[in-house]
């Protein structure tokens, strides 16, 4: 698998749950990873046979302006769902964290990994069959 990313990437948007967040735009750091199986790119030496990520770049500060979501859960989501629906990677890892939070902690975030192929399944509201018992001998408790 060949891997584009974008490692540091930092823009201003208003994104939280509490009143404070909700009424001046905060500082996150965006780090990705985009996966496609050996690119056309290695061959080809165009850019259309990739990721370019001056294009995703661009598309990080679109939607820094736009989104309307409140959990930095949710904003990793649709920044996976675009690396996979629009840019067309096959494997993603997006952190997105708020740089200096709070005075005594460095950084808080979420990290997610998401494959083009179990994209959908993750979505599915179906439930998952029950994971008691799980990491044991079949049969033990």
């Amino acid at each position: 698998m060949d891997l584009i990313f974008i490692e540091g990437f930092t823009g201003q948007t208003v994104i939280g749950i509490h009143d404070s967040e909700l009424h001046r735009p905060q500082t996150l750091r965006i780090d990705l990873t985009a996966g496609l199986p050996r690119s056309r790119a290695c061959d080809t030496d165009r850019i259309a046979d990739t990721i370019d990520y001056g294009q995703v770049r661009e598309r990080l500060q679109r939607l820094l302006r736009e989104h309307r979501l409140q959990l930095l859960e949710a904003f990793a989501e649709t920044v996976a769902d675009i690396l996979v629906g629009e840019f067309g990677a096959h494997w993603v890892r997006v952190v997105v964290t708020k740089p200096r939070k709070f005075d005594d902690v460095e950084a808080v975030g979420v990290a997610i990994e998401r494959r083009r192929d179990t994209q959908a399944d993750a979505r599915n509201d179906t439930p998952l069959p029950s994971l008691t018992g799980a990491g044991t001998a079949p049969g033990l408790r």
